[in-house]
């Protein structure tokens, strides 16, 4: 028999411990439900709401792997395609609408006269003449076309030479003609920077290529173009990347970012895994360089490695690698930090239900406005500017943050947005610095922007290099855009001229090179 002495006594103190932690775990699991609700809203929001975090007409627009496939399909034992008679590339067309500033392309005339029978007047006989015109302007397109360069190279001989007979070896000479980019190859330097431009500029794969190049006639194949690109990038774009390189590293200046790129064979690391492009690139002043590196982690000692001889100011998204690097002073990004605030709007339902994460977003708003108010002006006026009005701002932004803090859980949006503005506070404050320094990092997102676009398309590197092939390519592309370059030309005349070329020469190669002829220039540069 049971001994009842023995039967634990529930105590009144024991009931309301229990009914204690009951309540705390519901709280908790309470909390954990409304933020995963928050989080479900801020998903929706970000899913089908326009992706734009304008809050008025004169506010900025903040910005919010893998892509290449250059070596995907390479095979240096894969033979050249036979020649074929193909139209020469050239592009011819009219004038076109108002607006539209069509002043440098040829023009077709064509005109419409009356029939010999309708020239005389149908009221007393007599010749009409000419009182007037009507001139209506299309612009007309002409497909690409393509032709067959024939070099023909003479060679020379001495007829005396050859006649005397005295035993000597005849001199022949033979007349010179310009090195080739691809020697060996049918490539033309056109012909490979339409195959880089297509691929590069307009996102068009190279199996896609193929099947345009087949129904024209032409039977030219992946393998082919994708040798193409590799040489390029590896015997002429790598010495202009690497001359823009130590250039950038002068400046004092830099941005910075980062983005995923999947490098299948890559030695210790599973096909799926992730491999990393960061960007590195020139700010609003001075020349424009945008530049990428392929590295196959997101570790701190890649952008060390790379800024080791940098000094100055890096604006970057607040990434913990770019702390601490010597001689460089960190510059954040508002336009995250905005971002963090109008995320913590989105999960709440609306600014009506979050009045707090509200309050933040118009903190950055006020420091945006500012900024566009002083677009225009030198840098050293705009930095006793923003001492004068920015500052003030961010003073009191400071202490509506501590505030915030105390008010709001820390595992919530607003609470991860509070928390984000006070870790980051110190390079948020520092474009207060120098005039020249940007509020936020939008200049690299949207050099990094044409990257990520292609990754949609190309899928995925087969190895390291090309990975790097792809990053020299891409680098070149994107400052020449940055300096007003249209990229097919300018890739066209790099193919022609490097082959002649010496070490001594790339500084007139460069994209801002004053020497790059006018026909590489967009019209606005011109």
């Amino acid at each position: 028999m049971k001994n009842i002495s023995q039967t634990p006594i529930t105590t009144e103190s024991s009931w309301k411990e229990r009914a204690l932690k009951a309540e705390a775990q519901v709280e908790l699991l309470s909390r954990e439900m409304e933020y995963l609700k928050a989080q479900l809203r801020l998903l929706i929001a970000k899913r089908f709401s326009p992706s734009s975090e304008k809050t008025n007409k004169n506010q900025l627009t903040l910005f919010d792997s893998v892509f290449n496939e250059a070596e995907a399909t390479a095979d240096l034992s894969a033979s050249e395609p036979e020649l074929v008679t193909i139209k020469e590339h050239k592009r011819v067309k009219s004038k076109g609408k108002k607006g539209i500033d069509l002043e440098s392309l040829p023009e077709n005339i064509i005109e419409y006269h009356l029939p010999e029978e309708e020239m005389a007047c149908s009221s007393c006989g007599n010749q009409r003449h000419v009182i007037g015109q009507e001139i209506t302007r299309e612009l007309r397109y002409i497909p690409a076309q393509m032709s067959v360069d024939v070099h023909i190279q003479y060679i020379y001989g001495c007829r005396s030479c050859e006649i005397s007979g005295d035993g000597s070896e005849p001199v022949v000479i033979t007349a010179p003609k310009p090195n080739r980019a691809f020697p060996g190859s049918i490539a033309s330097p056109s012909l490979a920077a339409h195959v880089i431009e297509e691929k590069y500029v307009m996102g068009v794969p190279l199996y896609r290529q193929e099947q345009k190049w087949s129904r024209r006639g032409i039977a030219l194949s992946r393998q082919n173009m994708s040798n193409w690109i590799m040489h390029a990038a590896e015997n002429w774009f790598e010495p202009i990347y690497e001359k823009m390189k130590a250039t950038l590293l002068e400046q004092d200046i830099i941005l910075a970012d980062e983005t995923t790129v999947q490098v299948l064979n890559e030695k210790g690391k599973k096909a799926e895994s992730k491999s990393y492009m960061w960007l590195y690139r020139s700010g609003r002043y001075g020349p424009g360089i945008v530049l990428y590196e392929y590295q196959p982690s997101r570790a701190r000692g890649h952008p060390e490695e790379f800024l080791k001889e940098f000094k100055g100011y890096l604006t970057t998204d607040g990434y913990a690698a770019y702390n601490g690097l010597p001689g460089v002073t960190n510059v954040g990004c508002f336009a995250h930090c905005r971002r963090k605030f109008d995320e913590a709007i989105k999960a709440g339902g609306g600014k009506k239900k979050n009045p707090k994460a509200l309050e933040g977003l118009n903190f950055c708003n006020r420091l945006f406005r500012i900024e566009q108010e002083l677009k225009g002006i030198t840098p050293e006026k705009r930095y006793e500017e923003r001492l004068l009005q920015s500052k003030p701002v961010l003073e009191a932004f400071l202490e509506w943050l501590h505030k915030t803090k105390e008010e709001t859980l820390p595992q919530t949006h607003l609470g991860k947005a509070v928390q984000y503005a006070l870790n980051q506070w110190t390079p948020l404050n520092a474009f207060l610095l120098d005039g020249r320094l940007e509020i936020d990092n939008n200049r690299s997102e949207r050099s990094i922007k044409p990257f990520v676009i292609s990754r949609k398309n190309f899928l995925f590197c087969i190895t390291p290099r090309g990975a790097k092939a792809s990053a020299i390519t891409f680098s070149l592309i994107e400052s020449a855009k940055e300096n007003d370059l249209k990229p097919f030309e300018y890739l066209e005349y790099l193919l022609k001229e490097l082959p002649s070329a010496t070490t001594k020469d790339l500084d007139r190669f460069m994209p801002w090179s004053e020497d790059i002829p006018d026909y590489c220039r967009t019209s606005k540069t011109k």
